[in-house]
């Protein structure tokens, strides 16, 4: 470590939108829990905390404040605000947090080859992501889509759950197939246990798993549980490996009248192989929260299919994560004063 008189965090996570935005509580228990020897730093204008943290329209506060910081916290490390950190005489950046799970947006070449350590929020929006993933499979299994629809029109439609082929079905009598066992799969998991339903789920290391789980691993993991998935949970992150691992090949191995449910990044889905496969009619639907392309043009083809649910990147919405980034965040804290390893420390090689 560094040793300076001063030695300073930056915390830049104000965002434009009310619920993103730290709250003050939380700011000042950072700065308590600071120790000897510390100070903070807060940048004040807002950024932005969309996908995996973008940037300010103006992040030059961020750029002034992180020259001679040890330690930034923000929504993402824009590459500028990074580079004023560990360029120049005054640079003594160390360790950079970004408030989001995802860190495609911050592995640019200059962090790859640092030894900043880079730590992320992934965990921390797993508790209402999972809550979104059984309110959309609850929309498919029960019918939900059914009755939305006729109350836009004012009918009473019992037709859909009277029929002989209905598609409503109970949690119970199903399958989950979760790919990616991390904070969001394995909050996923818990609930489909407490249902009673079967949970598979796939994990790139080893085979242990929550209790009630089937871990599935190696090269032929997804092949195994695609079949078996009356859903199909994605929750892992965007990368080489994960671009486009669901395709028409793999659409086409999921059980009749499945669901896929994407909460991951819209680009470990080939869209327009996902089009084809519910225009099809042999899927039930796909519940969306994330896309290749945000927002979601106007010319999309999710809009019209009446067995889609879109959202708009919102399944991390929460008043209650504030707690447990702040917790993180001074948990880290204290770590890295101590010399000690960080929680949710990214491997920038393999992009997680």
């Amino acid at each position: 470590m560094i040793q300076n008189a001063t030695r300073r965090l930056v915390l830049n996570m104000h965002e434009a939108r009310p619920l993103y935005s730290v709250p003050e509580w939380a700011v000042e228990e950072i700065r308590a829990a600071l120790p000897d020897g510390w100070e903070l730093t807060v940048v004040t204008e807002p950024g932005s905390g969309r996908g995996d943290g973008g940037e300010a329209p103006d992040a030059s506060a961020a750029i002034a404040a992180v020259r001679g910081a040890e330690a930034y916290v923000g929504f993402g490390v824009p590459e500028p605000v990074f580079r004023a950190g560990t360029e120049g005489p005054d640079a003594r950046l160390r360790w950079a947090h970004t408030g989001s799970a995802g860190v495609g947006a911050a592995l640019y070449d200059a962090m790859r080859g640092s030894d900043v350590v880079l730590t992320n929020s992934a965990g921390i929006y797993a508790e209402p992501m999972a809550d979104t993933v059984l309110a959309m499979m609850l929309h498919f299994s029960r019918g939900i889509d059914f009755a939305v629809r006729a109350q836009a029109q004012s009918r009473w439609d019992e037709a859909p759950f009277d029929a002989a082929d209905a598609p409503v079905r109970e949690l119970a009598q199903c399958t989950v197939g979760i790919v990616g066992l991390g904070g969001i799969g394995r909050a996923v998991a818990r609930r489909g246990v407490a249902l009673g339903m079967t949970v598979v789920a796939t994990r790139r290391r080893g085979t242990e798993g929550p209790e009630g789980v089937e871990v599935v691993s190696g090269a032929d993991a997804l092949d195994r549980i695609l079949p078996r998935s009356d859903f199909l949970v994605l929750a892992v992150p965007q990368t080489d490996q994960t671009r486009a691992m669901i395709g028409a090949r793999e659409l086409a191995m999921l059980p009749d009248g499945a669901v896929l449910v994407n909460v991951a990044r819209g680009g470990v889905v080939d869209e327009a192989a996902l089009v084809d496969a519910l225009r099809g009619g042999r899927l039930r639907g796909a519940g969306l929260d994330v896309f290749s392309r945000e927002p979601l043009p106007e010319s999309s083809a999710f809009w019209g299919l009446p067995n889609v649910l879109v959202l708009p990147h919102v399944s991390g919405a929460s008043h209650h994560f504030w707690r447990r980034q702040t917790d993180l965040v001074i948990g880290n804290l204290r770590r890295y004063a101590a010399g000690e390893p960080l929680l949710n420390t990214v491997d920038k090689q393999a992009g997680y």
